[in-house]
């Protein structure tokens, strides 16, 4: 660990910010394409940390670069996924603000309200996994 004095400077790191598809994951990590040079790179869980369970194939992510080594990465701020897994609205139930858990397809888990069914495409916000509204 490295302590400095308050009027002393350091130097500007250069972040290099690059648009990225994500294509699959192999077992080991994310492999992702570069959209300029159509390099691919692997991205691991850790460097992507909570955002994995946002990820679709074929998304488009910004990945953030420091000499070569990734130091993460941002998502849409939305993403539009469909409800493999919801139980039914009780007729009845309508409690203003009443809300079920719904699984999503990439096995990530929301409350939504009861209106929602298996089957339904809906948009979360990733940058606080809430639902937003029906897509």
């Amino acid at each position: 660990e490295k302590t400095f004095r308050g009027g002393e400077k350091v130097p500007r790191a250069h972040l290099d910010k690059r648009e990225m598809q994500y294509l699959y994951n192999d077992g080991e990590g994310y492999v992702c394409m570069d959209t300029e040079n159509y390099e691919q790179i692997t991205i691991s869980a850790e460097a992507i940390g909570d955002g994995v369970k946002w990820l679709l194939e074929n998304m488009n992510i910004h990945v953030l670069l420091y000499q070569g080594n990734i130091l993460g990465l941002e998502l849409p701020n939305f993403v539009e996924l469909e409800v493999v897994e919801t139980e039914p609205g009780v007729k009845g139930d309508t409690a203003t603000g009443a809300t079920k858990n719904a699984t999503l397809e990439t096995g990530a888990t929301v409350k939504v309200p009861l209106f929602i069914n298996t089957g339904d495409r809906i948009r979360i916000d990733t940058r606080v996994g809430e639902y937003l509204d029906r897509a």
